[in-house]
C-alpha cells in the first residue's frame, strides 16, 4: 500500500483529502505545516507529497526546496489556491512534479496521484513493463518473451519516451531536444528516420505500435 502525506493547514480539506485517498486504497498520513512534514518523513516512508503552497511556519515552496536540497526524489503534487503563472513556474523551478488549484476536483486529484506513482516507479526501476514487452533502460534492451533486442541509444531514449507516456502526443521539435539535445545540428527529419527504424524493428509486436498523428506528430499506443 502506498503512503500519501498530505500537507495542509485547512483541517477539513486536509481530513477530505484524506478520506478520499483511504477510499482509494493509499494510506494518508496528514500534516498542518511543512515542519511537521519533515518530522513524519524522518518517522516514516513516505511514496507521495500532496502540499499547499501557503501555509504558516514552512510553506509549500521551502519545503520542496528543503527536499530536493536533500535529494529527497519522492513525487510532489502542490495543491494551492494560487493560480498565476508565476506561483506555478516558482512550483516547478523548486522541485514540484505536478500542480492543482483550489478548489481541486477530488478525482481527478486521483487520476494525478495514480500517474505520479507510477511514473516514480518506472524511474526507481528504469524499466517499463508493456503487455509481454519489457525495457531496460540500463542495458538498451527491449525484450519480447525469449526475444532480446540491443537498440541503438537514440532509438531506445526515442521507444521509452514514447511508452512513458502512452497515448501522449510528441512533437518532432519534442523529440528532437529532449533525445538529441537543444543544441543538435541533426534537423526533425532525424526523427523521422529514427521512428521509421523502431517501426519496421516491432512491425510484429502484439504489445504496441507507433503512431503518425498527422500534422502534430507520433504517439505509442496500445495494441489489441
Amino acid at each position: 500500500m502506498f503512503t500519501i502525506l498530505v500537507v495542509e493547514d485547512d483541517a477539513k480539506l486536509r481530513q477530505l483529502f484524506c478520506t478520499v485517498l483511504t477510499r482509494h486504497g493509499y494510506r494518508a498520513v496528514p500534516a498542518g505545516n511543512g515542519e511537521e512534514a519533515l518530522e513524519m518523513l524522518d518517522k516514516e516512508y513516505i511514496d507521495l507529497l500532496i502540499c499547499d503552497i501557503m501555509m504558516p511556519r514552512m510553506d509549500g515552496f521551502e519545503l520542496t526546496r528543503t527536499l530536493r536540497d536533500h535529494n529527497q526524489q519522492l513525487p510532489i503534487l502542490m495543491v494551492t489556491a494560487r493560480e498565476q503563472f508565476a506561483d506555478k513556474q516558482q512550483g516547478f523551478l523548486v522541485g514540484i512534479d505536478d500542480y492543482m488549484v483550489k478548489p481541486v476536483n477530488v478525482n481527478e486529484m486521483i487520476l494525478r496521484v495514480g500517474a505520479l506513482l507510477r511514473r516514480a516507479k518506472i524511474i526507481s526501476e528504469r524499466k517499463i513493463e508493456w503487455g509481454g514487452t519489457v525495457l531496460d533502460y540500463d542495458t538498451l534492451t527491449v525484450l519480447q518473451g525469449p526475444e532480446s533486442t540491443l537498440l541503438p541509444q537514440k532509438e531506445f531514449y526515442l521507444l521509452y519516451k514514447m511508452i512513458s507516456y502512452p497515448n501522449k502526443i510528441f512533437t518532432k521539435q519534442q523529440l528532437m531536444d529532449e533525445i538529441w539535445g537543444m543544441d543538435s545540428e541533426s534537423d526533425e527529419h532525424t526523427v523521422v528516420v529514427h521512428v521509421n527504424r523502431l517501426r519496421e524493428r516491432f512491425r510484429d509486436s502484439a504489445d504496441f505500435e507507433i503512431v503518425t498523428v498527422r500534422g502534430l506528430g507520433y504517439k505509442a499506443v496500445k495494441r489489441g
